[in-house]
Formats: structure tokens, C-alpha cells, sequence
């Protein structure tokens, strides 16, 4: 282990850095050419980069092709050619191909620059359907990875969450909990801004979100100082749709489901000259039947306590999404958009546990007891944002400002009631408890931003931009108990305010430029954060003032046959968030109590990644080592008192170093199949001896997902996805493997304006959080689904929007 470890110290780090560079520098050197021809591929609407055109590049003379190159993700490509005359043509599927007039390269013009290449949409007047590009489901590039969510067949009549469990690099537990590369700390940001729909639950908020409303999700490992520091593990955009054509267009979605899931969405737009109106709705019905269970050995002197504990609960719930807004162009590269989300979900949770305690072994029962939850809960959730954009003449000088206010609260009323049995089955009325717990939360934010980018000498630019967060939380809550008279009266320590309030300001600039094949970037951020929580009734005020700077740096390397490496290096923050540090106990499970802590502190880490991609006919490769090193690392430690009861809540671990590879690919063997495949190895060193010595772990681990589309005649698709993520070490036991299969498919219908999607999520019910946990005194064994296999009927209809093209290969 000792050995591995060393590999990855940082001065062995560097040196694989510089002769990586010094090697990739020499393979630039020696494949120089005589001339350069360029441009940029956009739609001639909108102007919107194409990504991932196919340029050709044929002699004049014979018309034999000379080049083939794929433009970038930003629509941008060049090509090294001897001198000569020659004409171009740029291909993107669902636009008329792009000529050009010949040109010619000499020594007098070694450099021939297209600028704005404008491709023209097909059209078929006879159906007024317009027929664009058939987007892969995955796009990929050195610095991101865009995903583009309406091509995946599993997503039909799911939510944001049950996306992100699509997507390579990502996984989510049955509980909801978001990991990236296999950690923790992950940034989820709506359209590149914080959302009120991750404050309160974190990534299990996402499941109010239909998935019918997202338009793509972008992966950002090793984010640039442009973003905020947050997100120790990378950062997740998801963008919802959006679509700036001329003339009306639009898409319904009706979904009906078992376990219980109808839906409905629509997602609609209208551009007439200067402005553009776009409204998205979704409505929803849910139940979610969900089961776990406990087994856990206690342990004093000579005795051991035993518990076996059975969980069964059902979440009824009921959303509403609604998104609308304003496009005001007061010319094609100056825009206002004003827009406004609301959110509300109203849930009920009924859960019902049986605990049954033991002494020294399975024979001896001492008791059973049951306890019954029953939550009404409300959500509301409201977001305001003012948008300003303005493109100068200058192709990449840019300016943009925003203003974003978010209004968020959640109202939650328990009924709690526990019941006593001897082992003989008789019951201990006695000993029976009813008890309340009314709870309320509310969120209030303010965000400010400003960028500004400007191109500097021939392939450089510029980078600076400003912003500012304001935000205030409360959570009003109180646990009663009914006494022998009938009434409800506070338990001691469970009747507080707590106030959670939140002030960041940043800057940050960049500088990048390109010499040759090497581009670079550097680019520091500074966030000054100050941070205060309070306890009202007992007087607890807990302040925090820090200033950080966060570095980052990115070296891209362009080699020949349409290969690129990139190296990257950035410093990364996991600020602990409200339910990390509200003080207040879950209720629901009298055994088994979770918590914030006011005391937790911020961990912060050193990222460093060198990654590759090939982009060739059939598809693309990509492939990345990373490593990470972390302090303070924040994870949950389980503690168990005499009594058996346990409490859980987040702590500061020393340190976690880990390093590891992935692989992400997509590759089309043939016109009618479609392969995706992502495989991540990681290694992973983490101390939490501060807490306790023997609280040290050293684990390797992997996941792998693998889909399969095929595009069968008479417009049928089907889909298959598996998903294995092994078994890992904590800092306390170890969490067992995981793995589920996903099926679906589509058809076509209604002469090409609609799609009929069946799918099947976790074809055997094999998708369960298995776990141990070990302390001084005590072991844990868990198993717990939070979702049961789910099966789903969807429609979709389109009006004036793109009928999927089936071709031998994808943009």
C-alpha cells in the first residue's frame, strides 16, 4: 500500500507533469506544418456553436479529400495543411451542407481564418417539421462532459435524481446522496446557479424535479477558478430547456407508472422578431414504497444486546414545476431575460418499525415494540432571476450580469405513536408514547454576479468576474410528548430556534492564451466567507470569518490524429451546508437518531487530473488519472450509547488521500448500435484517528456502467443498462457492493411527431444501500431500498420541434 501511495506524493507528481509536458511538446515540434485553416461551425439562427461537426478538406485540383477533423465543443476547428488550393465542407446532421469557395494557402497566406461558419436547419415544408441534429446521449470534452438527457430512454417519466443515476461518473445511493468519482461534496448547481431545490435535502431534493424539463446535464471534475470553490468532488450542472427559434414550438408529456407515478409536462416556446417567451410545466403523483432493515450487537461486560429492526414506509407525494420567462433582444448579441421558477411539493410519509430486543442470542426475546410515523409536509419553493448578456464585435468578448433571488420554506408536521409488548405478546399500555414534532424551515438568498471576457493577442483571453451571496436560513423546531392529563408538552432539549446565516463575496481572474498546439490557462479566485449560526433558547452563537484562495491551472496539449491531453490542477472547498449544521435530531426512529453539528468546519482539497481524448469516426475516448488530497474531510460517524441507541452526525476526519482512473466512451459499432461505457478505479486512504485510532481505512474500489442502444427497424429503440459499483471501506465498516439493470424502449408514432418509451428501472429489485458499522462497543449491519423497481409508460408530442433522425452514426 505504502508503495502505491508513494507513487502519487506530489514531487513524483510534478515530475510526471514536466515529462508529460516536455514529451507532448516535442510530438507538437515535429508535426508543424507549412499552413493553418480555421473557423467556427454555428447555426446560422441563433448562432449557437455546432459541437462536433465533420469538416472535410478536399484538393481543388482532383477533389480528393485531403483532411477529416471534428470541430470542438465550441464549434471551433483547425487544420494544419501543406500549401495549395483547396474548398471545405462542414456536415452537421439535420443542416445543409457547408461549401466553401476554394481558398489557398502559401507563403504569403499561411493562415486562412472562416470566422462564423453559419450552417442553414433542414427543412420539410409539407410536415412544417424541422429536422435538426439526432444529439448523442454524451458529449465529450477535456474540461466537461455534456449529457444530453431526452436521447436516454431510462429517463422517460422519471426526475432529476433518477438522471443523475444515468450518467457515467455519477452515482446516487437508494437514500438520494449524490457522489461524483465515488466521493462526496458534490456541487449541484440549476443552470449554473445554486437552487432552492438542493438546500434543504441536498441531492434527494432533486426528485421534485421531472426529468421532462431538463434539456442536458454537464460534468465538471476539475472546475477553473471561473467557478465557485464549493464542491470538493467536481461540480453537476443540469440546464433545464430552453429554445430561441422564430415562430412557436413545443412539446406535451404524459406519463403513467407502477409503483403509482402520473405525470404530465409541457414545455413551450414562442419568438416573434425580439422577443421570446418560453414556459415549462410539470405536474406529478407519486408513491414510493420503501423498506430496510437493522441488525446490531451492543456490547457491555459479559452481555450483548441485541437488536433486529424492520422498516416499512410509503411516500405519497404531489409536485407542481412551473418555469417561465422572457427573452428581450435588443439585437442578436444583446439580451435581457427575465424568468421565474416556482416549486411546490406536498408529501405524506407513513413509516412503520418493529423493533425486537434480545439478550445474548437469538432464543432469549425481551421485548418488542412498534413506533409509527405519520408527516404531512409542504415545500414551496420560488426563484427570481434577471439576466443580462451583451457579445461585442469581437468574437469572445463577452459581458454578462445577474440578479437572483430565491424564497424557499418547508413546513413539516409528525405524528409520532410507539407501542410496548411483553415477549409473550401481551401489550405494556404503560409504557405506550404519542408524540408531535412541528417543524419549520425557511430560506432566503440573494445572489449577485458579474462576468467579463475579453480576447487578448491572437488566441488569448482574459477573464474577470464578481460575485456575491446573501443568504439567511431559520428552523423553527420543537419535539411534544401528551402527558398522563391529555396534554402536549416540549421535551427538555428539543424546543429551539436555530438561525443558520451566510454571507460570500469572490473574485476571480484568468488569463489563457495558445501557442501552437499548447493552450494554457491560470487563474486565481478569492471568496471571502463569513458565516454564523445560532441557537436562540439556549444561546449558542457560533461565528465564523475566513478568507481562501483558490488556484487553478490548465494545460491542453493538441496532438496529431485528433488526440488531446490535458493537465489541470485546482483547490476545492466542501463548506459544511444547513443540514450538516442544524443541531436538531431526526425523530422518525427512536432507536436511531441523525443530526447536524454546529461545530463542523470546512475541508478543503488539492485536485490534480491529467486527462486524454480521442475523438475518431465511430465515436470518442476519453480517459483521466486523478488525485486527490483532503483535510478536514467531513463524513458521518455512527456512535451507539448503552442503552443501544444510536447517533449519527457529520464529523472532521484528519485527512482522505485518493487517486484513480476512469474511462468514459461512446462508440458506435454499427448504424443500428449504440455503445456508452464508463469504468472508474479508485484507491482511497482516509484518517479519522482524531475521533478515534482505530478509525483508519485503506479501500479500493470501482463502478462500471455500461448501455447499449439499439436502433431497430420501423422506428423502434431499445436500451439496456447495467450498473456494478463494489464493495468500499469506510472509516467505520464497509459499504457493500451495488448493482441494478435498467431496460427500455421506443417507437415512434404519430408520423414522427410523437415517441412512445416503456422502461423498467432495476429489472430485480436488486438496487439496496447494504452496509456495516463498527465502533467500540457495538456492529451494524443495514440493508435499506429506498426505491422499488419501477416501471414506466410515457408519451411525447412535439409541435415544430425535431423528429429524431436515425443515421449510421450521432453528432
Amino acid at each position: 500500500m505504502r508503495k502505491i501511495y508513494l507513487a502519487f506524493h506530489y514531487p513524483k507528481v510534478y515530475s510526471i507533469i514536466v515529462a508529460v509536458i516536455f514529451f507532448c511538446l516535442q510530438t507538437a515540434a515535429q508535426s508543424s506544418a507549412k499552413a493553418v485553416v480555421k473557423g467556427k461551425a454555428t447555426d446560422s439562427l441563433t448562432v449557437t456553436p455546432l459541437s462536433f461537426s465533420g469538416v472535410k478538406i478536399f484538393k481543388s485540383a482532383d477533389k480528393k479529400l485531403e483532411n477529416e477533423i471534428v470541430s470542438n465543443e465550441a464549434g471551433n476547428f483547425s487544420a494544419e495543411l501543406p500549401y495549395g488550393r483547396y474548398f471545405l465542407q462542414i456536415d452537421f446532421m439535420g443542416y445543409s451542407p457547408y461549401k466553401t469557395s476554394e481558398f489557398t494557402l502559401s507563403k504569403d497566406h499561411p493562415t486562412h481564418d472562416f470566422g462564423l461558419m453559419k450552417l442553414v436547419r433542414s427543412t420539410n415544408t409539407l410536415q412544417e417539421v424541422v429536422v435538426q441534429a439526432e444529439k448523442s446521449s454524451m458529449q465529450l470534452s477535456l474540461d466537461k462532459k455534456i449529457f444530453n438527457v431526452g436521447k436516454d430512454l431510462a429517463n422517460a417519466g422519471g426526475s432529476a435524481s433518477d438522471i443523475l443515476t444515468n450518467i457515467p461518473s455519477v452515482s446516487v445511493d437508494p437514500e438520494g446522496n449524490v457522489k461524483l468519482r465515488g466521493s462526496g461534496g458534490v456541487r449541484i448547481l440549476i443552470d449554473g446557479k445554486p437552487s432552492g431545490l438542493v438546500s434543504f435535502k441536498g441531492g434527494s431534493g432533486l426528485q421534485q424535479l421531472q426529468a421532462s424539463m431538463i434539456d442536458r446535464v454537464e460534468i465538471i471534475t476539475n472546475p477553473s477558478a471561473r467557478y465557485e470553490a464549493e464542491g470538493m468532488a467536481g461540480i453537476i450542472n443540469i440546464v433545464l430547456k430552453k429554445d430561441k427559434r422564430q415562430g412557436f414550438n413545443g412539446s406535451f408529456e404524459l406519463t403513467t407508472g407502477y409503483p403509482t407515478n402520473f405525470g404530465g409536462a409541457a414545455n413551450l416556446n414562442y419568438r416573434h422578431k425580439k422577443l421570446n417567451f418560453f414556459i415549462n410545466y410539470g405536474i406529478s403523483h407519486r408513491r414510493q414504497p420503501n423498506q430496510s432493515s437493522l441488525y446490531q450487537e451492543v456490547y457491555s461486560k459479559d452481555t450483548t444486546f441485541i437488536l433486529r429492526q424492520t422498516n416499512h414506509g410509503m411516500l405519497t407525494g404531489f409536485s407542481n414545476n412551473i418555469r417561465g420567462g422572457i427573452d428581450y433582444y435588443f439585437s442578436e448579441k444583446s439580451t435581457l431575460t427575465g424568468s421565474y421558477l416556482f416549486r411546490r411539493s406536498d408529501a405524506n410519509r407513513k413509516t412503520d418499525i418493529r423493533y425486537e430486543d434480545y439478550l445474548n442470542g437469538a432464543s432469549k426475546l425481551t421485548g418488542v415494540s412498534t413506533r409509527t410515523q405519520n408527516e404531512d409536509e409542504v415545500e414551496p419553493n420560488s426563484e427570481y432571476s434577471l439576466i443580462y448578456k451583451k457579445s461585442f464585435e469581437q468574437k469572445g468578448h463577452e459581458f454578462s450580469a445577474e440578479v437572483k433571488f430565491l424564497d424557499n420554506w418547508e413546513s413539516s408536521r409528525q405524528l409520532f405513536t410507539q407501542n410496548y409488548f411483553l415477549p409473550n405478546g401481551s401489550e405494556n399500555l404503560s409504557k405506550a408514547v404519542v408524540q408531535k414534532s412541528p417543524n419549520d424551515e425557511f430560506e432566503k438568498q440573494w445572489l449577485f454576479q458579474m462576468d467579463y471576457s475579453k480576447p487578448i493577442s491572437k488566441e488569448g483571453k482574459f477573464e474577470l468576474g464578481l460575485r456575491s451571496s446573501f443568504r439567511d436560513m431559520e428552523n423553527d423546531y420543537v419535539v411534544t410528548e401528551k402527558n398522563a392529563s391529555g396534554e402536549f408538552v416540549p421535551l427538555p432539549g428539543l424546543d429551539n430556534d436555530f438561525f443558520y446565516h451566510e454571507n460570500i463575496n469572490a473574485a476571480y481572474g484568468i488569463i489563457g492564451n495558445k501557442s501552437k498546439k499548447i493552450s494554457y490557462q491560470a487563474g486565481l479566485r478569492a471568496e471571502w466567507t463569513d458565516v454564523k449560526t445560532t441557537l436562540a433558547e439556549t444561546h449558542q452563537v457560533n461565528p465564523r470569518s475566513y478568507m481562501n484562495l483558490f488556484p487553478s491551472i490548465h494545460f491542453t496539449v493538441d496532438l496529431a490524429k485528433q488526440n488531446a491531453i490535458q493537465l489541470s490542477y485546482s483547490r476545492r472547498v466542501r463548506r459544511p451546508v444547513y443540514d450538516d449544521l442544524s443541531p436538531y435530531m431526526t425523530f422518525s426512529d427512536s432507536r436511531n437518531f441523525f443530526s447536524g453539528n454546529p461545530d463542523l468546519n470546512p475541508e478543503f482539497s488539492n485536485v490534480f487530473e491529467i486527462g486524454h481524448i480521442k475523438y475518431f469516426d465511430k465515436g470518442t475516448f476519453s480517459s483521466a488519472i486523478y488525485y486527490r488530497d483532503t483535510k478536514g474531510k467531513i463524513d458521518r460517524i455512527r456512535r451507539v450509547n448503552a442503552e443501544g441507541n444510536s447517533t449519527t452526525r457529520p464529523e472532521n476526519l484528519l485527512s482522505e488521500k485518493s487517486f484513480g482512473t476512469e474511462f468514459t466512451s461512446g462508440y458506435s459499432p454499427y448504424k443500428w448500435w449504440k455503445l456508452d461505457f464508463n469504468f472508474n478505479f479508485f484507491h482511497s486512504e482516509i484518517n479519522g484517528s482524531n475521533i478515534l485510532n482505530s478509525y483508519k481505512a485503506t479501500t479500493y474500489s470501482w463502478f462500471a456502467r455500461q448501455t447499449s442502444r439499439f436502433m431497430l427497424p420501423k422506428n423502434l429503440d431499445v436500451q439496456v443498462r447495467g450498473n456494478y459499483e463494489a464493495p468500499q471501506k469506510t472509516a467505520q465498516g464497509t459499504r457493500k457492493a451495488l448493482y441494478y439493470m435498467d431496460l427500455s424502449m421506443s417507437k415512434d408514432v404519430l408520423k414522427g411527431n410523437g415517441t412512445l418509451t416503456f422502461n423498467v428501472l432495476d429489472v430485480f429489485n436488486s438496487r439496496r444501500n447494504r452496509y456495516t458499522s463498527t465502533g467500540p462497543n457495538f456492529f451494524t449491519e443495514g440493508n435499506s431500498q429506498g426505491r422499488r423497481r419501477q416501471m414506466n409508460l410515457t408519451l411525447n408530442y412535439r409541435i415544430k420541434q425535431s423528429k429524431q433522425v436515425k443515421k449510421s452514426t450521432e453528432e
